[in-house]
Order: structure tokens, then C-alpha cells, then sequence
């Protein structure tokens, strides 16, 4: 009796271990491929699930999230016949595990391979400037390539990266030399914009304080001459006799001898003096009220 209690403790045991062996607990976000005697048989979802024993063969995990593919720089040469090395990543995601597990062998150095003979060929239709500048393209290119080819593998490609791209020394010793060139000449451009701007606003600057000055004195010189012809018409208007404006003559003559010139003529008759303020008054209309006697009145 004891001795069928210790045999069925053990081939309950035995089955136990069997089962759990058997048994299979698949992860979010991966798949499980299960084989039949050698023979694909089904693709085990998230959750859990219990494999025939003896005959059931589960294979490890497939991941289903999306991975990124960090590849070696491949060696290209431009359509110019420019040699440089690129380096580039590839983001894809399995999206088909059968495919992925049956589809082709080491799938990962298969999309390095390839991804490395398509940029060889579509840099090769690229000259150095074009390539450096036309990274989108190129990387739209060789997503669309990869994707394609990469269909029958159940893989989806989402994106392709150009990472770097490195010219040799010597053609980023010339790139170096040409952009600083480049800046040199973008910054004697703004310098001499601005010297220009500066001189502009210098000559309005004094053309608008000439122009100032201009009508100061001309402002000066009208207030000056209306000041004496309104002076001139207001002593004529008080009708001054000759003495007055014999006076007013020596006056004036006083102020000439005291002034910086080195030659004066001063009229042999001083009555010239009274003729002139006469013929003033005249010229505005009131000296023909002021009686004044000439010379030759005076010696009749």
C-alpha cells in the first residue's frame, strides 16, 4: 500500500513538471512561434497557453515592438567620384512573426546588407553638394527601397536615417575654408551697409542744417530790412528838417570811419547827405511833403 502511494506521489509529480513544462506565458508586446514535429503549427498571442507535450515545440520570443538598427558606416562614392563613409539607422518592427522566423536567415544582417547597397546606389547618382543637402531625400528613398524588399521577411520599415556623413579631410578642410569665406564675405557686406547707411544719414544730417541755417539767415536779413524801411518810414514820416538829417549824415559817416575799411570817400557837399534821405522819402511816397532847399536856391 505504501509502496502505490510513493508511485502515484511520483508520476503525479512527474505529470506536474511535464505539464508546466508544457505550459506558455507570452508577454505584451511579443509572439511565440510553436513547431509540431519540426513543422510550423501556430503563433501563440499575449496570454497563456498549453503546448501538447512531447510533440509541441515552443521557439524563444519574438519581439514585436518597434526596434532601431544601428549599422556600421558603409564606404560610398558620389557621382563627382568622392569617397566618404555615411552612417545610417534603420527603424522597423516585425509585424509578421511567421514571416520574420521563415522568411529569411538572420534578418537583421540581411537589412544591414541591404540597407548598405542601397545608399551605394542611390549616392552614386549624387554629387558631394547634392548629398549633403538632400538628406531627406535620401532617406525617404531608401525607406521606400528597404520597405519594399523587406515585405516578404514581415518586417516593416518606418524610417531611415542618415546619422553622419564624413568626407574625407580634405574636402572638409575645402568645406571648412569656403564657409569661412562665406561669413568674411557676408560680414564686409553688412559692414559696408552700414558705413553706407551712416554717410547717408551724415550728408541729411547736414544738408537739413544747411538748409536750417539758410532760412536763419534769410529770416534774419528780411526782419533786418523791414526793420530799417519801417525806421525809414517812420522818420520821414515825422517830416525831419535838413539840420536832422544833417545830423543823421554825420552820424553815419562817424560809423564808417570806425569801421575796418581802409578807404573812404566822403562827399565834397555833406547837403549830398539831406539829398539822399530826400530821394528816400520820395521813393516811398512821403518825401514830397519835406521842403528841403538846394544849393543853388541858397546861393540865389
Amino acid at each position: 500500500m505504501d509502496t502505490i502511494v510513493i508511485v502515484a506521489i511520483i508520476v503525479g509529480a512527474a505529470l506536474f513538471i511535464i505539464l508546466a513544462a508544457y505550459i506558455r506565458i507570452v508577454k505584451q508586446g511579443t509572439a511565440v512561434i510553436v513547431q509540431r514535429l519540426g513543422k510550423y503549427r501556430k503563433t501563440l498571442d499575449t496570454g497563456l497557453h498549453l503546448l501538447f507535450p512531447f510533440i509541441d515545440r515552443s521557439l524563444p520570443p519574438i519581439s514585436l515592438k518597434e526596434q532601431v538598427a544601428d549599422f556600421r558606416p558603409s564606404e560610398v562614392i558620389t557621382k563627382d567620384n568622392v569617397k566618404m563613409l555615411i552612417d545610417n539607422v534603420v527603424f522597423f518592427q516585425v509585424v509578421d512573426p511567421k514571416l520574420y522566423m521563415y522568411g529569411i536567415e538572420r534578418p537583421l544582417s540581411a537589412i544591414e546588407n541591404l540597407t548598405a547597397t542601397t545608399l551605394r546606389n542611390i549616392v552614386g547618382e549624387l554629387d558631394l553638394d547634392e548629398t549633403l543637402t538632400s538628406r531627406d531625400t535620401v532617406n525617404a528613398k531608401m525607406r521606400q527601397i528597404i520597405d519594399s524588399a523587406t515585405d516578404p521577411w514581415g518586417i516593416k520599415v518606418h524610417r531611415v536615417e542618415l546619422k553622419n556623413i564624413l568626407p574625407p579631410a580634405s574636402i572638409q578642410e575645402s568645406m571648412e575654408k569656403q564657409m569661412r569665406a562665406e561669413r568674411e564675405r557676408r560680414e564686409a557686406i553688412l559692414r559696408a551697409e552700414g558705413e553706407k547707411r551712416s554717410a547717408i544719414l551724415v550728408a541729411e544730417g547736414e544738408k537739413e542744417s544747411a538748409i536750417l541755417r539758410a532760412e536763419a539767415k534769410k529770416i534774419t536779413y528780411i526782419t533786418e530790412a523791414e526793420g530799417e524801411a519801417e525806421a525809414i518810414k517812420r522818420i520821414l514820416a515825422a517830416r525831419p528838417n535838413a539840420a536832422y538829417l544833417t545830423l543823421q549824415g554825420y552820424e553815419a559817416l562817424k560809423v564808417l570811419a570806425d569801421g575796418q575799411s581802409t578807404k573812404i570817400i566822403v562827399p565834397s557837399e555833406l547837403q549830398n547827405v539831406a539829398t539822399l534821405f530826400t530821394s528816400i522819402g520820395e521813393t516811398l511816397g512821403v518825401g514830397s511833403a519835406m521842403p528841403v532847399k538846394s544849393k543853388t536856391a541858397k546861393k540865389k
